[in-house]
């Protein structure tokens, strides 16, 4: 049953995050150059775990509550690298040279919110499982 919507969500977030990482830009820097996701080894790492993590719980259809258990830590790995981002954001502007925002730093919240949406829908499929069963 891979043609559910939350596998829809969860293949929106490989899309998102996979070609997010290389072509959106974290910041500006203050001689002009863009800084990429590509750019940092650590946050491109955490990025490709999200991803992995989404795949993984996309092939997880037969056991719900398990792929429910995925979307979660991935949705914690995801306010991870939303701290770090504000955390650099908001860093001293000597210290870390940030001078405009990118788009970059928006994707583990465009993440976060597909993760919450996908879990809704799994609720939903479990609750019309159990009302099923309750049925027979």
């Amino acid at each position: 049953m891979i043609q559910r919507i939350q596998s829809i969500y969860l293949f929106l977030i490989i899309i998102i995050i996979g070609l997010g990482s290389y072509f959106l830009s974290l910041w500006t820097n203050e001689s002009g150059e863009s800084v990429y996701i590509i750019d940092r080894l650590y946050v491109l790492g955490a990025f490709a775990l999200s991803a992995v993590l989404a795949l993984i719980s996309i092939f997880l259809y037969k056991n719900r509550k398990l792929q429910f258990v995925v979307n979660r830590l991935n949705i914690i790995l995801n306010f991870i690298l939303l701290g770090f981002f504000v955390y650099w954001s908001l860093m001293v502007p000597g210290e870390m040279q940030i001078s405009e925002n990118g788009i970059g730093m928006f994707l583990p919240i465009i993440s976060i919110v597909l993760l919450v949406m996908a879990n809704k829908a799994i609720k939903k499929d479990e609750a019309l499982v159990k009302s099923v069963d309750r049925l027979r």
